[in-house]
């Protein structure tokens, strides 16, 4: 296994995070980007050995600058929910264009699972203009695309019902399985990519460690927590009321959902989410 130099963007991240967690372990130089490199975040990459360094994605000449210094680059991009979808755009094709300037011999691109179908969903579509930005290029490239996290169970509206009435409420049917993936597998997923280099140019590959219905995520929480909870599944309407793009997507998971190949992913030895349920401090959420 070839070491590489790898430019690691949103390093302090919770994905960047994991993906550099999963490339210090095999040796790798890694150059973090952080908004804030003073974070307690950041600090602790810095104790790991990762150089630290600050970038705005919107400066085409400075990302250039950065990526001189590297073999590898990870990138991801995100407009956050109703947030600024041009501005991801921007981003993404600023990533790409100073990659393709500096020369960069691989770039990987962190999208959404399935964001190259045209789902209609705002986050999902603006990642596969990138996608498209990015085969346009020449660039080397591989995109990895996770499917919904199973870290999403704490999201306060999610686990707070779970604390105070035993109920797991999301908006889909009791019965319909959802791809889903753990954000330490994303990373481990990355860090294969690394290390394979050139074998795994011009792949888009759609991960995810499990298919599972809300059900059966009830039946592996009652065992972990000690605790009964009990499924409620409610209508995407209500969703409606907070967020059009949460009410779509959600939609999308109902009527269509996530297409990874579990039987092709076997290899990577990704969890199932009772694995990573085994796995979590649950104490600490439970206060």
């Amino acid at each position: 296994m070839k070491n590489r130099t790898v430019l690691v963007l949103g390093a302090t991240g919770n994905q960047g995070g994991a993906v550099v967690t999963a490339l210090l372990k095999d040796h790798h130089k890694i150059i973090g980007v952080a908004r804030n490199v003073e974070s307690p975040n950041a600090q602790k990459l810095i104790d790991q050995g990762v150089e630290m360094v600050s970038a705005d994605f919107t400066d085409k000449a400075s990302l250039m600058e950065l990526m001189k210094k590297v073999d590898t680059v990870f990138a991801m991009t995100t407009p956050g929910w109703g947030g600024d979808i041009a501005a991801e755009l921007r981003q993404g094709f600023n990533i790409i264009d100073a990659a393709k300037e500096a020369n960069v011999e691989h770039l990987i691109y962190n999208s959404v699972s399935d964001a190259n179908t045209s789902t209609g969903i705002g986050h999902f579509d603006s990642k596969y203009e990138i996608e498209k930005h990015l085969k346009a290029s020449g660039l080397n490239y591989t995109i990895v695309a996770p499917a919904y996290f199973y870290e999403n169970i704490f999201f306060p509206y999610v686990f707070d019902a779970i604390k105070a009435d035993g109920e797991l409420r999301i908006a889909m049917p009791a019965d319909t399985k959802l791809q889903q993936i753990s954000v330490a597998d994303i990373g481990k997923f990355v860090g294969t990519v690394v290390n394979q280099g050139e074998k795994m140019f011009g792949q888009r590959i759609n991960i995810a460690g499990d298919a599972i219905s809300g059900e059966e995520v009830a039946k592996v929480l009652t065992k972990v927590l000690d605790k009964k909870v009990t499924y409620n599944g409610f209508s995407t309407d209500y969703l409606k009321q907070q967020s059009e793009e949460m009410a779509k997507m959600f939609d999308w998971f109902n009527e269509v959902g996530y297409s990874a190949k579990l039987e092709d992913l076997a290899p990577y030895h990704l969890m199932t989410f009772s694995q990573w349920a085994e796995k979590q401090n649950w104490a600490a959420y439970l206060k």
